[in-house]
């Protein structure tokens, strides 16, 4: 059974998400601040992390970014929570390592469907191949490495997996129900603007190689295809 970390300084969202997921069978951990927050993962590292940004004392962001340089939760699964919707504040926590984002105020039933996505993914399977190669970026799947230039590109679960379905399915025009579908494990109407946030960011940690990744307005993204 998944054990899930809320941290979330509103009682009442908290107490409704804590009994919203122990009625889908999750184990459930609840804390108000950090500080409760790393007490708790002392004694034992979550499946996943539900985290607001907007925290009293230590932010969101910041234990994002404390748990990203810890060994032992580098790659542990991050939704951050947040009541704002600018570009800022989600790509922040995007770029700190989230691997989704929902705002507030939320459904129940779409937290449930993200949070199991997220637990669910991993990676997204592919062939034989194991090297997705396109213009200067690189991607290794065995090795969950990303090169530009020869040189390593840290991304986030989310932004990997996302990579790694448009270096699939280069020269391909991929639908954002696809890509919402084949990386995030469900559909939700209304909910492209995650897609493209991640796009964003994902163009930016590449750099010089961001340029691979093109817009199809009104439809989706694809690499290649010129």
């Amino acid at each position: 059974m998944a054990l899930i970390y809320c941290v979330e300084d509103d009682e009442n969202i908290r107490e409704l998400v804590g009994y919203a997921l122990r009625s889908q069978k999750f184990d459930v951990g609840t804390f108000a601040d950090g500080k409760e927050f790393w007490t708790a993962i002392e004694e034992k590292i979550p499946s996943l992390v539900l985290l607001d940004i907007m925290l009293p004392g230590e932010s969101g962001v910041e234990i994002l970014e404390k748990l990203r340089k810890r060994k032992d939760c580098s790659a542990l699964p991050v939704i951050m929570l947040t009541a704002k919707t600018s570009e800022y504040d989600i790509v922040k926590g995007l770029d700190t390592g989230a691997d989704d984002y929902i705002c507030k105020p939320f459904g129940i039933v779409e937290l449930v469907s993200r949070i199991r996505a997220v637990l669910r993914r991993s990676t997204i399977p592919a062939d034989n191949q194991t090297v997705y190669t396109y213009e200067n970026v690189s991607l290794d799947t065995e090795k969950h490495e990303v090169l530009v230039d020869g040189r390593p590109c840290h991304l986030t679960v989310k932004e990997f997996e996302l990579l790694e379905y448009l270096l699939v399915n280069i020269n391909i025009v991929l639908k954002r129900e696809q890509i919402m579908e084949m990386v995030w494990g469900f559909t939700y109407e209304g909910e492209s603007r995650t897609i493209d946030m991640h796009i964003k960011s994902l163009r930016q940690k590449l750099g010089t190689g961001g340029h691979i990744i093109r817009t199809v307005r009104g439809i989706g993204y694809l690499i290649g295809g010129k």
